[in-house]
């Protein structure tokens, strides 16, 4: 029997232990015991690391999310009907939330879902509720949810369209200056959720949004003068004036672009898989700390080469996903040499257990210096990562 080669110093079955233990030992409890809702439904995400509620407030993004994560649990690695149960009051809290006169989901409500005045609602809150449906209508077979998550993405795409849409970007307060600016992290969640869809079953309208999705990343947002994807652009697509011309959200053109590769493994277009895997090996490369290790998600000036020095978790995380998809599906050398390269740092770094505390740091500063306090807990990337690898490693041993 061929041996598959080590990753990270693992055997795939070693590697595949330790992510589910990551899973079910240490994020899965600690989100049953302090971060779930079991009376009302929705995740309660505003916690410190002690597992203390700062508040019982919970937003539109992380209840979407955790609909996505706990449906896609149940439906490719653990078929227990307690996941289901926190589904199911999930969709309800966030189905009695929607005010119908509103594009948009509200971006927070106390934990019995009043709605509070905290924050402008955003396209991506409506964006992750359609994610979470789709995974949902898989679990429970209820089919009108993947319509609910068909039209909700439809009228995005609509409202994405129109020519007075705005998008207030927490980085970057001249972003409003772009009228209805184009977003990269907008194709690259369309995207994401279209392959979804397309996975389950054709359909046309669909399909057609992922090529407009592809060809807006790849042949609109890439910056052929530096060989990077910039965030916005205007609304014809065009490269705007001044400083966002140079503005690259790294972290989420790497995330695109494994998303890419994995639309183009769906379509089993080789073409595709190899234009949007080199470019995210140019990516991957360029947002690397050569000083200090792990990945940059802000590079704020090409020409300047100024970056924002956080290292955020979620950014190491869509970096490992792409880069076990790329081992998984074509044993990619380079893929091997980064993936020891950029889970050791991880491990090395990011989670807490050494400290005193379940779950891993989703961020800190440049050298990752531990501090006491936290305010959030991640309940979206960490377990994303963990379940796709689990699923990716479980291929690859089983097709040895």
């Amino acid at each position: 029997m061929q041996l598959l080669p080590k990753l990270a110093g693992l055997t795939p079955g070693e590697l595949l232990e330790q992510y589910k233990k990551y899973l079910f030992d240490d994020f899965l409890p600690f989100m049953d015991q302090y971060i779930i809702d079991h009376e009302y439904g929705g995740f309660m995400c505003n916690t410190d690391r002690a597992g203390n509620n700062i508040t019982t407030n919970k937003r539109t993004w992380f209840d979407g999310r955790g609909i996505w994560v706990y449906s896609f649990l149940y439906n490719h690695i653990d078929k227990n009907i307690k996941y289901l149960d926190i589904v199911q009051k999930t969709v309800e809290l966030v189905m009695k939330i929607k005010l119908p006169d509103e594009p948009f989901w509200p971006w927070s409500y106390t934990r019995t879902g009043e709605l509070l005045d905290e924050h402008t609602p955003d396209i991506y809150g409506n964006l992750f509720i359609a994610g979470g449906f789709i995974e949902y209508a898989q679990a429970t077979g209820k089919e009108e949810y993947t319509d609910k998550a068909k039209e909700i993405i439809l009228r995005c795409v609509e409202i994405y369209d129109s020519e007075n849409y705005v998008y207030d970007f927490d980085y970057r307060s001249d972003v409003p200056t772009i009228k209805a600016a184009r977003v990269l992290g907008h194709w690259m969640i369309l995207l994401n959720l279209s392959t979804s869809l397309l996975k389950q079953q054709p359909d046309e309208q669909i399909k057609t949004l992922t090529d407009r999705c592809i060809e807006a990343l790849l042949n609109k947002h890439l910056n052929k003068e530096f060989n990077l994807m910039i965030e916005f652009l205007n609304h014809d697509l065009s490269i705007p004036d001044g400083s966002l011309s140079q503005f690259v959200y790294i972290g989420h053109a790497i995330e695109a672009l494994w998303m890419i590769m994995d639309e183009a493994i769906r379509r089993k277009d080789c073409t595709l898989f190899d234009q949007s895997s080199a470019l995210f090996k140019r990516h991957v490369e360029v947002a690397w700390d050569d000083v200090y290790g792990g990945v940059f998600h802000c590079l704020e000036s090409v020409e300047q080469n100024k970056w924002l020095l956080e290292k955020v978790l979620w950014a190491q995380h869509e970096v490992l996903v792409g880069l076990l998809l790329l081992i998984s599906h074509s044993s990619d050398a380079w893929a091997y040499r980064w993936f020891d390269k950029v889970y050791t740092y991880v491990i090395n770094n990011y989670p807490l257990k050494k400290y005193g505390y379940a779950l891993w740091n989703i961020g800190g500063d440049r050298k990752m210096t531990f501090q006491e306090e936290g305010t959030r807990i991640e309940n979206y990337h960490h377990p994303r990562f963990l379940m796709l690898g689990i699923t990716q490693l479980e291929r690859m041993i089983r097709e040895v």
